[in-house]
């Protein structure tokens, strides 16, 4: 292990780069970076795309249909545009009729990207002395700014012949509902008859000649209003949005791109919508209309250090509108801030972390920090204390926690009242840097107080495990997931901890392709069909925090161990879904969200965790990273506090640039 600190007095994060050129540096990766091969899509295989004020869906199969769409207020979950083809008086369906023969117009792959959709397909037909060989490609663009979407179809004939070609698009009868912000929550809106949906196009009709191409526009939508240039809005987020993060490129294959997909599952939670609460706006999920509110939990309890670069100052404004709801009474915000939901176990946990990972980048406000404090004890007190010393809380049922389909880690449970002793322990340390006045020694006291009765509690020695108590004295042994949560939240002695670690092994909660939420030796709790919370697979986000976890443990090759199972997702996802399987490649095909923010707890794992660059709130930035076996792994570019960090982490050394500059383990670089 290497160790280095940067540390300074907080200031404004901008780039040597800027101030020599009086312009923003280039950002690291462009929207081509984060193109992926529709050919490699696992389950779920229902690609959507986002602008920002709106997504569209692909109709599966087909090479040009349009699906679903959704554009804040307005909702068309039953919209449809199909389109066929005359070809010299051929008719050529879109459809991928399955048998032998003419089946029409068929698949041949497409590339999504942040901003579009492309697909391509192939008709190849010799009949009557004729030979007809088109592609046909269809290019999928959500409106920024305006309801609707744009489709674009190119024709290119193969051949020696001219062709006279027809296009004929025809929109389902169907109307989109207008649905007030306040409504849009878990779950996507339904259809609604509104207003009208139209389509615009210009000429349907073409002459393609001899190895020529021709280009078709469609439009849809409830306004023929123009629209800002999808494209340049994306390059504009993508700037802002990685610009302080690391390149990553590694001769271990997968690592990569698993980088990248799991930061293009944060760009696509990225909403600019002119009526929502903040612009960013970070949705937890959104692109298929659904969850398009803000958890607390997730959009601060997995990625925050990633997040707080991401976002910059507007980090800030995120934490603001979840204060402003009555989080001690919603778990979530609606895209104009109401409050949705009833109060959530984590809630006041993941707002303090994401506080935490802001104020490494600048100062806070103390009035923030005390409203953070007040906000968590509030929470607290809307949870019954245990019935022993009264230290810790009983946090109910599942619709409070995390929502396991049977009785099991419920009511006083080791998380997340360890994760409230951190909060509390953490709120401390904001108010000594802020100068906020809370009671610090008090609230470390107290922080004390959790983690011993924690175990005193609610450590079972003989099974290795923590039990939860109910209110009647029963007691369950839930193997879930969460227990590793107490670890991360530094209330396990040595003894408690190796025993935690002993169940990650294959069998139990570690699975070829990920880490099941509940061990698979769990007869009781496990289960195949709800697989983020109850066994089988895992929310998205819980197989990288617990690589991190187990980084920032001092137990690197366990952490190692696990993050090498999810590597294949990035390969086979565009961006992460909400859950995926441990056993084999693959989501639920149905019932879940397409995409989720906790999908950048990939990246926090690798920045964080494997490469050891931990921001802290005091502006010191520790680098200790962590060989692997496996090869070398480069990041490149990551700027904090107007300094440029590189690490090269090989098998058998390490090397940490500042400014370009070799830095020396445990040397103090501050900042400019």
């Amino acid at each position: 292990m290497l160790g280095l600190a940067l540390r300074g007095t907080p200031i404004a994060l901008a780039s040597s780069f800027t101030r020599v050129t009086g312009r923003p540096p280039m950002p690291p990766y462009s929207l081509d970076d984060f193109s992926f091969d529709l050919r490699r899509a696992v389950p779920p295989a229902e690609i959507w795309v986002g602008s920002g004020t709106g997504t569209v869906t692909q109709l599966s199969g087909t090479v040009c249909g349009v699906g679903a769409w959704f554009a804040p207020p307005y909702a068309a979950p039953d919209s449809r545009l199909t389109v066929s083809f005359e070809v010299d008086g051929r008719s050529i369906v879109d459809a991928a009729r399955p048998g032998a023969g003419d089946r029409g117009l068929l698949p041949t792959g497409g590339t999504w990207r942040p901003d579009r959709l492309t697909r391509r397909g192939t008709y190849h037909h010799y009949a009557d002395g004729e030979l007809v060989s088109l592609a046909v490609e269809s290019t999928l663009t959500p409106r920024h700014g305006s309801p609707g979407y744009e489709l674009v179809l190119t024709i290119s004939n193969r051949t020696g012949n001219t062709h006279e070609v027809v296009i004929e698009p025809e929109l389902s009868p169907t109307r989109a509902r207008q649905v007030p912000l306040s409504d849009w929550g878990w779950v996507p809106p339904e259809a609604g008859s509104d207003d009208a949906i139209t389509l615009t196009h210009d000429a349907l009709t073409a002459t393609v000649e001899p190895d020529g191409s021709v280009t078709f526009n469609l439009g849809v939508g409830t306004t023929d209003a123009p629209t800002t240039d999808a494209v340049r809005v994306w390059e504009s987020r993508v700037a802002q949005a990685v610009g302080h993060l690391p390149t990553v490129t590694s001769d271990i294959p997968g690592l990569e791109q698993y980088y990248r997909r799991s930061l293009a599952s944060g760009l696509v939670c990225w909403w600019d919508h002119p009526d929502f609460v903040t612009t960013p706006f970070i949705a937890t999920s959104g692109l298929d209309g659904g969850a398009l509110c803000a958890y607390a939990w997730d959009t601060g309890g997995y990625a925050p250090n990633v997040l707080s670069l991401m976002l910059g100052d507007d980090v800030l404004d995120i934490i603001e509108s979840l204060l402003e709801a009555d989080l001690t009474d919603r778990y979530a915000i609606a895209p104009d801030g109401t409050g949705l939901g009833v109060a959530y176990a984590y809630s006041g946990w993941s707002l303090v972390a994401l506080a935490r990972a802001a104020a490494a980048e600048r100062s806070l406000d103390p009035a923030l920090v005390a409203r953070l404090y007040d906000v968590l004890i509030t929470l607290d007190k809307g949870f019954q204390p245990d019935d022993q010393t009264g230290v810790l809380r009983d946090y109910g049922n599942q619709s409070n926690l995390l929502e396991m389909r049977g009785s099991g880690w419920e009511h006083v449970v080791a998380s997340p009242n360890a994760e409230r002793a951190w909060a509390l322990e953490t709120l401390a340390e904001l108010s000594d840097i802020t100068g906020a006045a809370l009671p610090a020694d008090e609230l470390r006291e107290s922080a004390q107080q959790i983690r011993s009765e924690v175990i005193r509690q609610l450590w079972d020695s003989e099974a290795g495990w923590f039990r939860s108590r109910y209110p009647d004295g029963h007691t369950e042994l839930a193997y879930s997931i969460q227990a590793f949560d107490v670890l991360r939240s530094g209330a396990c002695p040595p003894d408690v901890a190796d025993a935690l670690v002993k169940h990650l092994r294959p069998g139990a909660f570690l699975g070829e392709y990920g880490v099941s939420s509940v061990s698979a030796e769990d007869e009781r709790h496990y289960e195949t069909a709800d697989i983020d919370w109850s066994g089988a697979g895992a929310y998205t986000g819980e197989g990288p925090q617990l690589a991190l976890t187990l980084w920032e443990q001092g137990r690197p090759e366990v952490a190692w161990d696990v993050l090498r199972r999810l590597l294949w997702m990035g390969d086979h996802y565009p961006y992460f879904p909400q859950d995926h399987y441990c056993e084999k490649p693959g989501a639920p095909a149905t019932g879940r969200r397409i995409n989720i923010i906790a999908g950048l707890a990939g990246a926090e794992a690798i920045v964080t965790g494997l490469a050891g660059i931990r921001p802290h709130p005091d502006g010191s930035l520790h680098i200790n990273p962590n060989p692997v076996a496996a090869g070398t792994i480069e990041l490149r570019g990551f700027t904090y506090r107007d300094h440029t960090i590189d690490v090269v982490i090989s098998p058998d050394h390490t090397e940490i640039t500042v400014d370009g500059s070799p830095v020396s383990p445990g040397q103090v670089v501050p900042p400019r």
